[in-house]
């Protein structure tokens, strides 16, 4: 076991509380008191630790996607600082001290999970996802791997459905599981290229291209503005009472400049306390 150290304050618990909030998340399990995933075919422990998490097995590649997984690549102490010249921001500080926003390391995954929670609730879109590991991933102990693009591929729309897709998902996991776009050459784009490239795919719109800029790549000008959860989110602190819509939210995004990404997962987490 060999500690990660994140930035400080950190607040493991906090931090990780959406793999166990919405039901079980079979890639990134809870249990015994730490997280689980599987990384380069080894399931890796993760638990809270001073100073950032201890993880076992380690080593360079592990520590690289547990990083990312926990957020560490974004700049919170830069965004605090910031957001104490804007009222609404600052007075989520003290409640959100140690919270940071987790992402998500596996590109593939990052779109397969954003096709499940297409228009259904977030507890829906974990259920089929765990529903779809289970069928087509590979199980580790605690953890599964996320099923390989290649296997999703070699499936029928048939066999996909059996986990909970409705038909037209079915029909854009596999579509995209068998299109030529290059994940891993999304990240040297620019936003406007990665948004061109995956909305050109059938099925994937604004909002999805949103998400993955937001928790695939971390880009600091994500803001999903077509998210019911950010709409309600950007609303409860910026709607004097009533609800935007969602040119209305991408309006509001402007003042937070290239913090987007960031004031997004905070305000969601901020209105999640406000119940």
């Amino acid at each position: 076991m060999a500690l990660l150290a994140l930035p400080q304050p950190y607040d493991f618990h906090a931090s990780t509380e959406r793999f166990r909030s919405y039901g079980v998340d079979r890639a990134n399990p809870w249990h015994d008191g730490a997280l689980h995933r599987v990384v380069a075919g080894r399931e890796v422990r993760i638990e809270a630790a001073a100073g950032g998490v201890d993880v076992e097995p380690f080593g360079d590649a592990i520590a690289e996607e547990v990083g990312w997984l926990l957020g560490k690549p974004l700049d919170l102490e830069d965004f605090w600082s910031w957001a104490a010249a804007e009222p609404t921001l600052a007075s989520l500080r003290e409640p959100l001290t140690g919270y940071r926003p987790p992402l998500v390391p596996d590109r593939w995954e990052m779109l397969v999970t954003l096709i499940t929670a297409q228009q259904v609730s977030l507890h829906s879109a974990f259920a089929v996802r765990s529903r779809l590991i289970e069928r087509f991933g590979e199980r580790h102990g605690q953890a599964w791997a996320f099923p390989a693009r290649k296997r999703i591929a070699a499936a029928s729309e048939s066999e996909i459905r059996d986990v909970g897709f409705s038909t037209r998902k079915a029909e854009y996991a596999i579509g995209l599981a068998r299109s030529d776009l290059d994940l891993e050459a999304l990240a040297d784009l620019p936003d406007g290229q990665v948004i061109e490239s995956i909305t050109a795919r059938r099925g994937l719109g604004r909002w999805t291209a949103d998400w993955f800029l937001a928790r695939a790549l971390g880009r600091p000008d994500a803001w999903p503005a077509g998210d019911l959860g950010v709409r309600k989110a950007v609303s409860f602190f910026y709607g004097s009472g009533r609800d935007l819509d969602e040119t209305e939210v991408r309006d509001v995004g402007e003042r937070f400049g290239s913090r987007r990404n960031v004031a997004c997962h905070m305000l969601l987490a901020g209105a999640r306390l406000h119940g």
